[in-house]
């Protein structure tokens, strides 16, 4: 069982958010993160493509029934209430999440797992992944050339 603790990703630009791009929740998480992230510090990439599959195995994340998000800060990848917290504190005014690292770990994950297990009952979901209009493209990774194929 993934303890969902930070992990090692020196090796992955800074700002790569993985999600699950057939959940409308996570797909809103998108369309919300983009318009806030003037300096374009996150770029995005869909579980559903091949690097993203790559991507999630390698921190533990079944591709076909993703638990969490992850979003790559200072060198680790970050998951569940972290990765939240993450992205909230890059953009501009709402550095005030930063507050819920006062919280426990695990209370935090224990409210996320909530949404999180129940996010196609409750929001949604798509039959095919979000598809970036052309204005936002750039800002979509369909593949890291230094990754593996996936098996």
């Amino acid at each position: 069982m993934n303890a969902w603790r930070p992990q090692p990703a020196g090796d992955l630009p800074d700002g790569l958010i993985l999600f699950d791009g057939v959940c409308v929740l996570c797909s809103g998480m998108v369309h919300f993160v983009l318009p806030r992230d003037k300096a374009k510090h996150f770029r995005f990439i869909a579980i559903q493509t091949e690097a993203g599959q790559v991507l999630a195995k390698r921190f533990g994340i079944d591709p076909a029934s993703p638990e969490t998000v992850a979003v790559t800060h200072n060198g680790h990848a970050l998951f569940k209430s972290d990765c939240a917290i993450a992205i909230g504190r890059r953009l501009p005014g709402w550095g005030w999440v930063a507050a819920f690292r006062l919280v426990p770990r695990p209370l935090r994950d224990f409210l996320y797992d909530r949404i999180a297990r129940n996010r196609y009952s409750l929001f949604g979901k798509r039959d095919t992944c979000l598809m970036p209009t052309p204005e936002v493209r750039s800002r979509f990774i369909d593949a890291l050339p230094d990754l593996p194929k996936a098996a």
